[in-house]
């Protein structure tokens, strides 16, 4: 008979170890098709995300060498994840940059102060939890029904300046993505008149920062499907995401009902936000109309208005998702 051998119990003290023959031990099953699966698939969605967070810094020039990224955390996925891809990225780019998590506790009532502290000690990152109750001021100045996020968006910015500014932090990442992105262009379309979307990379309200969204090639059900895989303490907002009549909430169900439809459609919008003729649109201050004369120079686009599928170059600064 073989000699017995120590077999320690996860579960108990080490004075506690049973001494169980190792012949009794059973071998570790190998996983399953399931469990293949799954793992294959959560290694080709960071893959994916981690390729198209590192394309939209590479074409917008988001971080260099030195930079000490201020990752703004707010508990949802969004934030959640870019905060996880900037650290895998930050391990094998070739440039060295810090990365320090602040979020702003807003004082929503019943908010779980200790999930993000708790959270943040296991990541091994420099992170900060500024108080600032701007939820009262927000309740007190917005009627009853009326949309929060403009002011509850303006006081969380300042906010925001101001600990970069005491951090010393050279770039303020935010965790909005594509569908937001889309959104906000339809928003600014239907109910601003005009031709505008969030941008990638941008200085902020103040003059004293620069603003960028890494996660600006990254779908929504992306960020979703990575939280599960992750297992993200998510903490629901309790202002802007509990508005059921947000002109933002009926611009989602609109573009999720096209992309029913006519599968595609939505990043086929996405790509024409960086394919601009600014030629055909009617903003003088962009194309100069005023002083528009023949030069002899045929041009492929011409007086065509609509560029059929086929003809359409699509930019290859904005990639496909897979």
């Amino acid at each position: 008979m073989p000699e017995p051998t120590l077999a320690v119990s996860s579960a108990a003290p080490l004075s506690a170890a049973l001494i169980v023959p190792a012949r009794a031990q059973a071998a570790p099953q190998a996983p399953g098709p399931r469990e293949r699966r799954t793992a294959f698939e959560a290694n080709k969605l960071e893959r994916r995300l981690c390729r198209l967070v590192g394309q939209a810094i590479n074409d917008f020039g988001m971080i260099s060498h030195g930079d000490r990224v201020m990752v703004c955390l707010s508990g949802g996925k969004d934030s959640y994840g870019l905060l996880d891809v900037l650290m895998k990225l930050r391990a094998r780019a070739p440039i060295q940059f810090e990365i320090i998590a602040v979020n702003l506790d807003q004082r929503h009532p019943g908010f779980p102060a200790d999930v993000l502290p708790r959270y943040l000690e296991g990541l091994g990152i420099p992170w900060r939890i500024e108080v600032q109750d701007t939820y009262s001021v927000v309740k007190r100045l917005v009627p009853e029904g009326r949309t929060m996020c403009s002011l509850c968006s303006r006081l969380r910015r300042g906010v925001l300046y101001r600990v970069a500014s005491e951090l010393g932090a050279t770039r303020i990442a935010l965790g909005h993505h594509r569908d937001d992105i889309i959104e906000t262009f339809f928003l600014n379309l239907f109910y601003g008149g005009k031709l505008k979307a969030m941008p990638a990379k941008l200085q902020s309200d103040d003059g004293r920062h620069v603003v960028i969204r890494p996660l600006a090639y990254v779908e929504e059900a992306d960020l979703e499907a990575w939280a599960g895989v992750r297992g993200f303490p998510i903490i629901p907002c309790d202002l802007c995401g509990s508005q059921e009549t947000l002109q933002r909430k009926q611009v989602k169900a609109m573009l999720q009902q096209w992309e029913r439809q006519h599968p595609g459609r939505v990043q086929t919008i996405f790509r024409s936000l960086s394919n601009v003729s600014r030629s055909h649109l009617l903003d003088g201050a962009l194309f100069d109309f005023m002083n528009l004369a023949p030069d002899g120079v045929a041009r492929a686009e011409g007086d065509r208005a609509f560029d059929p599928p086929e003809d359409h170059a699509l930019p290859s600064s904005v990639p496909d998702t897979d």
